[in-house]
């Protein structure tokens, strides 16, 4: 430490190694803010060695401390020198801490998603790439998906509404489960065995419509079915006895009368193509995966309710020839 060297004031002045040991701060980073004119000497010795009176002392603390909050050093020279205020870099900061925070909690996510999958290097590589789309990214995925499933045909529109509304919104801070429902379900959307599932489900749904035969309480036609084989199953119905036939009979006449035809051969014909059409266990996989994703309750599997039920169908169609 030297006395007196700044001349006027007589202020105390360290040399850059006091001044390190004062900080806790390595001479070469004094020396480097220095040189970048970020905490300038404030004189010389006789020998030409730096010098720092205790404002500079108070600058390079305040530097530190801006350091560790993440600014840059171009920012940090512009706010020493009253360009920037510091209310505008602190809030700039704060979005992008928020930013990095939720980056974290995303790779946190992702990490005990891979933990508890034993993933491959491949299937790590493919989760973090699609844990890290914006929420637009994702929303496109599942539009692009549905534009091209519904393309030119002319849907119930409660149905397209449904479809379109139900876009996943991955959390800030996901559980390991969301991370795995959205691979999941950018996996699927993505199969093009499901997607020509779903082009089909669509067709036929648009074909019922343009020939008047699409009923107009679809949710309780399904209804129904769930509570009369939900019944059947827990009786220990098999679909293929005659204990199902009185079943079917009173099934097949509800799609009937909603549809507004007869109930006869062809009709069960007709009925089991569009169940076989319909019942697909991805279809519904993807609605729970979506509940998932997005925190909603995840429905019932019910798929096996409705392919008990084409079994049914099929083996009455088969004794009635």
């Amino acid at each position: 430490m030297v006395d007196g060297m700044d001349g006027d004031t007589g202020d105390t002045l360290y040399t850059i190694g006091e001044l390190a040991r004062r900080t806790g701060l390595p001479v070469r980073t004094i020396r480097f803010y220095s040189d970048a004119g970020v905490v300038p000497p404030s004189g010389r010795t006789a020998a030409g060695y730096r010098l720092y009176d205790t404002a500079a002392a108070a600058r390079l603390d305040l530097v530190r401390t801006l350091r560790d909050l993440g600014i840059d050093l171009g920012t940090v020279r512009r706010l020493l020198d009253r360009e920037i205020g510091v209310g505008d870099v602190a809030a700039a900061h704060a979005e992008a801490l928020d930013v990095q925070i939720r980056t974290l909690r995303l790779r946190r996510a992702v990490l005990r998603a891979v933990a508890k999958r034993g993933s491959t290097p491949e299937e790590i590589e493919l989760m973090h790439k699609l844990a890290r789309l914006s929420d637009e990214e994702r929303r496109r995925i599942i539009t692009d998906f549905i534009d091209e499933s519904f393309a030119g045909l002319d849907l119930n529109p409660d149905f397209a509404a449904k479809m379109r509304s139900a876009l996943p919104e991955l959390p800030d801070d996901p559980e390991p489960e969301q991370v795995d429902a959205w691979v999941e379900l950018a996996e699927l959307v993505g199969d093009p065995g499901f997607r020509a599932s779903v082009r089909r489900m669509a067709e036929a749904q648009a074909a019922d419509i343009s020939r008047g035969s699409y009923p107009d309480d679809p949710a309780r036609l399904a209804d129904l079915t769930r509570e009369k084989i939900e019944r059947a199953v827990a009786d220990g119905v098999a679909p293929d006895s005659d204990a199902a036939c009185p079943i079917v009979d009173e099934l097949a006449g509800a799609y009937a009368d909603a549809s507004g035809v007869a109930d006869d051969a062809a009709f069960r014909r007709d009925l089991l193509a569009r169940m076989e059409i319909g019942t697909d266990r991805r279809a519904e996989r993807y609605w729970q995966l979506l509940a998932t994703i997005n925190g909603w309750p995840v429905p019932p599997t019910l798929t096996p309710l409705f392919e008990w039920f084409i079994e049914a169908l099929r083996h009455q169609n088969i004794q009635n020839g």
